[in-house]
């Protein structure tokens, strides 16, 4: 049965996705009793706003969990693997947004709108997992798919925003660019290149078999979320130098014949996604109109005349939100909601 309120923590509270979570569990009035914002030394002692309070960051310790209920993890993999088995170990159920944990065959890797049922049917021993952003957005549209026709292959290039890499990411754009109009010299410290008036076919670090380590995740999230590893997957991803909101282009190959408007019809009824698709009226999904937004937009939605049974779509959704901040908290959501 639910609680008047849950204790919440949120480690890495002063990054990009920490402040969103803060943000989410204001808008979506989660029963939050008591928040307590974690981080490093370096940004310990901020001060954010949730619910009309100033709460005043705290440094991440290893007795911080002590008599939390939730805890919301996104500080980097290091500090997950550290610090969500001694969370756990305190009764605080840990939802973590790094990769630490995701392909861990004990712990869930949870997309509410798809597999919410993982909960349950994982015993998850206190560590839930969110997935990779760009997974996210892509399984939320999949997956209506895979239940009627069943996708036999996924082919994705993914056009990742900055934001996706954090704050520092988000300045190096913003100082590219006005060193580039102010005919300056442009310096490069996050990213190998240039990102301002560039694409990266590079996110995370290269694997000896040529695909990224996100490439990667993409392939073996996806297959784990939608429950089938014999869905072929493979996937090439880019930085672009767009603040907020991941863009992909998707082509799926699929078992039974279906058609445009077929997709149309599942999608529109498919929880989290709305279709944008009027081509000729130029109505087609952009990150600048995702961004901010708790849906998936999926548009471009066509024939692909090159294979009996393919479709071709183009899937945008908010990095910061769905990607990350919104997901884990509607699967604390669901936690409260069937499995506390």
């Amino acid at each position: 049965m639910e609680r008047d309120g849950y204790r919440v923590c949120i480690v890495g509270a002063t990054g990009v996705v920490g402040r969103e979570m803060i943000s989410v569990l204001q808008e979506r009035d989660f029963p939050v009793k008591d928040l307590k914002l974690l981080a490093s030394e370096r940004t310990a002692g901020t001060t954010l706003a949730f619910k009309g309070e100033n709460l005043k960051v705290q440094v991440l310790q290893e007795d911080s969990f002590k008599g939390m209920d939730i805890g919301l993890f996104s500080a980097g993999g290091a500090v997950s693997q550290k610090y969500a088995p001694i969370a756990s170990e305190e009764g605080c159920v840990v939802i973590d947004n790094t990769s630490a944990f995701r392909m861990d065959p004990e712990v869930p890797l949870v997309v509410p709108e798809v597999n919410p049922h993982a909960i349950a049917d994982y015993n998850h021993k206190g560590i839930i997992a969110n997935p990779n952003c760009s997974t996210i957005q892509m399984v939320v549209v999949l997956k209506p798919i895979h239940d009627v026709a069943t996708i036999r292959r996924v082919v994705v290039s993914t056009y990742q925003s900055v934001s996706g890499t954090g704050k520092e990411a988000i300045r190096e754009l913003e100082k590219q660019t006005l060193a580039i109009f102010n005919h300056q010299e442009v310096k490069s410290e996050v990213y190998p290149h240039r990102i301002a008036f560039n694409c990266l076919p590079h996110i995370d670090v290269f694997s000896e078999n040529g695909y990224t380590k996100e490439e990667i995740k993409m392939i073996n999230e996806t297959k784990k979320i939608m429950e089938d590893e014999s869905i072929g997957i493979t996937a090439t991803t880019v930085r672009v130098p767009v603040f907020y909101g991941h863009s992909e282009s998707v082509n799926i190959e699929t078992t039974k014949k279906i058609t445009p408007d077929e997709v149309r019809d599942i999608l529109s009824r498919a929880p989290g996604v709305i279709v944008v698709d009027d081509p000729k009226k130029n109505e087609y999904p952009l990150a600048v109109y995702a961004a901010g937004k708790d849906e998936t937009f999926v548009g471009r939605i066509r024939e692909d005349k090159s294979i009996e049974k393919g479709i071709n779509m183009w899937i945008v959704s908010d990095n910061i939100r769905k990607g990350a901040a919104l997901n884990a908290v509607q699967i604390a959501e669901v936690l409260l909601k069937h499995y506390w």
